[in-house]
């Protein structure tokens, strides 16, 4: 049962973190309304369907479905009533140049197992670097995902100061491609473990060996497939928020961010403003200052950080069923360095890239006709600063089909039944990212995690920030800490 405050609470954004915060601050006794720029919720986490084809448009690997599952349970409900997931096992299937191919599996007996068959490393050496990544996630759980960096008191706290205390541990002082090339002969191995650095748009290179402990989350803890899709968290949640009374205004951009004599007062949208206790703002933060708050003293040192990498997607229609692929698929470029160097230094595309293949109609055979494939292609780029996407589009296109014809030695040209294509303007216009930055700022930085917003701010009362581009960082297992944390800086 919800107590009432009397109080009202704004959300700006109906992405998967400003769901979580409505959510959590009607939970509260908060009067919440959720103001969404798009017809629909979710953000990035969204879908579309196009000629018989449904595609999850945004995230598509999920993992700690717990956090999920606590606001169902925070709101007195089942959350197998509402919301389902399956494990994934294989979780990933790797493609390589030269013949190679890998079944990344659940659990770390039966994946280095596989992996130590076909590489020159062992398997013991393979659990020991898992075991490793383990230790790592031990020690910064709670530092990272479970407190606000930007509250002092919070460093006094047990499992905080052990984090600090084991600082030496935890890989912040060599890079994820320096640590991971130390621990295995085999450079596919390499390479598999580097690409944990594009969850959150970094480069291996650059990124802190720290985000090796991606790996411990999906590989040990597992990779699931929610029930009718990616979409399905987002509608539930919505669905959730919406049940134990939460407002949505959909097709309702805020225009700006009400403030006086340093307090929050409101929200200002196309229908007027609106007197608000609270503003918790879902929006990208570079862009919640810059169109929200052009008034407000913006916080340069932390808006300016080196923002991430980007994406180009085609979402295609497949005429065909291919039985070597599976949910989530991996074809990787040969050299990954020189692919990074060329997104992150000379900002462009790289000409052969390594290609994320996303198939939910593996799981969910209604997402595509009979005997088709709904297929989410993915290549990681540089944020927009004024490229010409439309010929990187054309490039990038032809790259891919030639790489995907190499290695499944087949000619998919014939076989694209329907299009559409997602491009960094596209990513920023549909989900405020500035610079169509997919994860915010990036990770290449020692210091990375200590350089991301705050959960509020610390120059005007009451309004507060949540999701991707702040403290603790993009996905949606950390937008719904982001959430958590948030709301419970909020009395």
């Amino acid at each position: 049962m919800i107590t009432e405050n009397n109080k009202k609470c704004a959300v700006i954004g109906a992405g998967v973190s400003g769901l979580g915060a409505a959510i959590r601050m009607r939970n509260k006794g908060y009067t919440v309304t959720v103001f969404e720029a798009n017809t629909f919720p979710g953000g990035k986490c969204s879908s579309e369907t196009k000629d018989g084809y449904r595609f999850d448009m945004g995230p598509s690997v999920f993992t700690m479905p717990q956090y999920v599952d606590e606001l169902f349970i925070l709101s007195g409900k089942n959350p197998r009533d509402h919301f389902n997931y399956i494990p994934l096992d294989p979780v990933y299937k790797y493609f390589f140049e030269d013949g190679t191919f890998l079944d990344a599996y659940h659990g770390k007996e039966k994946f280095a197992e596989q992996l130590a068959a076909k590489t020159k490393d062992k398997k013991e050496d393979i659990i020991k670097y898992l075991d490793k990544t383990e230790t790592v996630y031990n020690l910064t759980d709670e530092v990272f995902l479970k407190n606000s960096l930007h509250r002092l008191k919070n460093f006094f706290t047990w499992p905080v100061l052990r984090g600090i205390l084991n600082f030496g541990k935890i890989g912040a002082f060599d890079t994820m491609a320096g640590a991971n090339k130390k621990s295995f002969k085999d450079s596919r191995l390499v390479q598999i473990f580097n690409r944990y650095a594009t969850y959150n748009g970094s480069s291996p290179y650059l990124s802190p060996a720290t985000l090796n402990v991606i790996a411990h989350v999906e590989i040990v803890k597992g990779a699931f497939y929610p029930e009718g899709g990616m979409v399905s968290i987002t509608a539930s949640l919505a669905k959730l928020a919406k049940d134990i009374g939460v407002t949505f205004h959909y097709g309702t951009p805020v225009r700006e961010i009400l403030i006086a004599n340093k307090k929050i007062t409101g929200v200002q949208t196309d229908n007027g403003t609106e007197a608000f206790d609270v503003v918790i703002s879902n929006m990208d933060v570079y862009n919640s200052y810059k169109k929200l708050m052009p008034q407000v003293k913006r916080p340069a040192k932390t808006l300016d950080q080196p923002k991430s990498s980007s994406g180009i997607i085609f979402y295609w229609g497949i005429n065909k069923e291919f039985k070597e692929l599976g949910l989530h698929n991996i074809l990787f470029a040969e050299n990954y360095e020189e692919e990074f160097d060329t997104i992150f230094k000379k900002k462009s595309i790289y000409h052969d890239p390594t290609i994320y293949v996303n198939i939910t109609s593996k799981h969910t055979p209604t997402d595509a006709p009979p005997g088709c494939e709904n297929w989410f292609a993915f290549i990681n780029v540089p944020n927009n600063q004024g490229q010409d996407w439309d010929m990187f589009i054309t490039e990038a296109r032809e790259n891919m089909i030639l790489k995907v014809n190499r290695i499944l030695k087949t000619d998919i040209r014939p076989l694209i039944a329907s299009e559409m294509v997602f491009d960094p303007r596209v990513i920023e216009s549909r989900t405020s990212s500035a610079f169509g930055a997919i994860y915010g700022n990036s990770s290449n930085n020692k210091f990375a995690a200590f350089l991301r917003h705050a959960n509020f701010s610390k120059d005007i009362k009451n309004l507060y920030f949540c999701g991707g581009s702040v403290h603790p960082g993009p996905s949606i297992p950390l937008c719904l800490c982001s959430a958590k944390i948030t709301t419970d800086l909020i009395p």
